[in-house]
């Protein structure tokens, strides 16, 4: 159902799911983070809940059906469950990431009144001090508590892990607590350059190598993968078939050369302070829409166009390893600082899991004839 109604809503224009993010201030400090703002007056410059409601009732008279709300750590507002509430009340299917370490009686017994369509939970790793690392916060245990309360109490739970030099030393304590637990999960090692904090592109202290990214994925997609499905993940890369689960925001009606995905199209990211996008990890542009001033309406139509004027590289087009890269015009713009240049790091990253799955697979295949 979501896909069909992306796909129209792409064909008419329609801002079929949002994602609204309600603070760049966060309770962590993570290496990688591509969001989080420091300031004493940064929380004075966010939009109000009741700002957030009224765009959100805006977007949902629009067309608006999903909606993601994230940060930096969105529980960190005092007003979140008058935000989210308001949101669900207007019959919008509403999803939450958050780090979890925030999650409080009152938050509990919001989302027990109005379930979320989803929790995404951020395990940055198996231990405190890993949290302590990676994250300048030793809040491990308390995120594993929340976890299972959120488990228990039946909501929908999803993890993302972050695969970093600083915390995936711990992947075999992740996998552990999400089988215990029996929670979806899903990981990449790729950290996007945090062009919206640094304005410097191709950059990010807190990632891998693009070699050793995709090493770390490969060691991943073994330990998670049953024998047989990584085998037939391995032939497929072989074949050049697609081997890679396609990402959330993939669409499969995205053409050639502008935004394969629904970013512009049927889809948009609004940032704390009211400037709308097509999508979270772009570069915020000196004239990127103010929604404050200009109305949802006109920056939706706004942004459409800046998306679909967007060229990504004739490099990748014809790259045996497309289907399984996940470049994409974000990705491009963040690495490069250009839509149509081709991701080199993303290209070294794609190769070097393909070779290390292959090798894994030529192992398990060897020991299964001895």
């Amino acid at each position: 159902m979501s896909a069909y109604l992306h796909s129209r809503g792409a064909a008419l224009g329609l801002p079929i799911s949002g994602t609204f993010e309600l603070t760049a201030r966060c309770n962590f400090n993570c290496r990688m983070c591509y969001v989080h703002q420091n300031g004493p007056d940064l929380a004075e410059k966010e939009l109000t809940a009741a700002e957030w409601l009224e765009i959100g009732k805006t977007a949902r008279d629009m067309g608006m059906v999903f909606l993601l709300l994230t940060g930096g750590e969105p529980l960190l507002r005092p007003d979140f469950p008058e935000i989210y509430t308001g949101l669900v009340k207007l019959g919008l299917i509403v999803s939450v990431n958050t780090n979890a370490s925030l999650y409080n009686e009152k938050i509990r017994q919001t989302f027990l009144c109005y379930p979320p369509a989803r929790i995404n939970v951020s395990l940055y790793g198996g231990s405190e001090e890993t949290y302590g690392r990676l994250c300048g916060n030793a809040s491990f245990e308390k995120v594993v508590k929340n976890l299972r309360s959120m488990k228990e109490d039946g909501l929908q739970v999803k993890l993302n892990v972050s695969l970093t030099p600083y915390n995936a030393g711990d992947m075999k304590k992740i996998d552990a607590i999400s089988r215990e637990i029996g929670l979806q999960t899903k990981s990449t090692a790729y950290m996007y350059p945090p062009i919206r904090l640094t304005g410097k592109t191709g950059e990010n202290a807190g990632r891998f190598t693009a070699e050793e990214a995709g090493r770390v994925m490969a060691e991943w997609d073994a330990l998670r993968d049953p024998e047989e499905e990584f085998l037939r993940r391995a032939e497929n890369f072989r074949q050049n078939r697609k081997a890679i689960e396609a990402d959330e925001c993939a669409d499969a009606n995205g053409t050639g050369e502008g935004i394969r995905c629904r970013a512009g199209r049927s889809a948009f990211w609004m940032t704390w302070d009211g400037r709308l996008m097509p999508c979270g990890t772009m570069p915020v542009e000196e004239d990127a829409p103010d929604v404050r001033r200009e109305g949802f309406g006109t920056a939706w139509k706004r942004v459409r166009e800046y998306a679909a004027a967007v060229r990504t590289p004739s490099a990748c087009r014809g790259c045996p390893d497309r289907e399984n890269c996940p470049a994409c015009a974000a990705v491009c713009k963040c690495e490069t600082g250009k839509f149509d240049e081709k991701p080199c790091y993303l290209c070294e990253m794609t190769r070097s899991r393909i070779r290390t799955v292959l090798r894994i697979a030529d192992e398990m295949e060897r020991n299964r004839e001895k």
